[in-house]
């Protein structure tokens, strides 16, 4: 079964490379594309895509106000969106990750990431591309995120805060599994645990919560 996905963007020629780079791909189709926000939430409501790829920067209703319509906290069926942006120049991104947002891409990242990063979406897992992970903490690392980070009540185990690390710098589960030489299921299983600890909803949130506890530097590393 393929995996269907809708593309919003303002950008004509983006949104229609951006949709023919899925087609293009075995298992992925279109199914809708939009040209602002509003425009996106209506057709993700309406066709109920796998995946929604949202650009940040939007007219009438940004990708951050669309991404929290559709997953954000208090959302009883959130979808699974992917938001790409061009990061350099744009101080939005934080708020769209806490706003749902399940993957995040640079829109150079490549036809490659881009597949990958629908994959994973339409899998229940989510996928950071390393750099925009080291590039986003470095951005806001001086920045006072406006809320207290969940306090533990139950300790993270020495194999939980491995995972959480790595999980939080960009890896995938498949590179977890092989760098801490355990199975894919293994990783699940703590990334289940380290989620329920937390409080965090999916890996970007884990990603945050590693931040603004001080697990992750500025640059990116534990």
């Amino acid at each position: 079964m393929s995996i269907r996905v809708l593309v919003a963007d303002d950008q004509d020629l983006v949104r229609t490379g951006l949709a023919m780079i899925l087609e293009a791909q075995p298992g992925i189709e279109v199914v809708g594309q939009a040209a602002d926000g509003r425009e996106a939430v209506e057709l993700a409501r309406r066709l109920r895509p796998d995946v929604c790829l949202f650009d940040i920067r939007m007219p009438g209703m940004d990708g951050i106000a669309a991404t929290r319509e559709l997953a954000g906290a208090g959302v009883d069926d959130p979808m699974a969106i992917v938001v790409i942006t061009t990061f350099d120049v744009d101080e939005y991104v934080y708020g769209a990750l806490k706003a749902g947002a399940r993957g995040f891409l640079l829109k150079d990242a490549g036809p490659d990431l881009l597949v990958q990063a629908i994959h994973a979406a339409a899998n229940g897992d989510a996928l950071i591309a390393p750099r925009i992970t080291a590039r986003l903490l470095a951005a806001f690392s001086d920045q006072p995120t406006g809320r207290t980070p969940v306090q533990l009540v139950d300790p993270l185990t020495t194999r939980e805060e491995q995972v959480l690390i790595a999980t939080a710098t960009g890896r995938t589960n498949a590179e977890i599994a092989t760098d801490l030489h355990i199975s894919l299921s293994t990783v699940k299983t703590h990334l289940t645990s380290v989620m329920g600890k937390i409080g965090a909803r999916n890996r970007v949130e884990i990603a945050i919560w590693a931040f603004e506890t001080g697990r992750i530097n500025h640059r990116g590393k534990s």
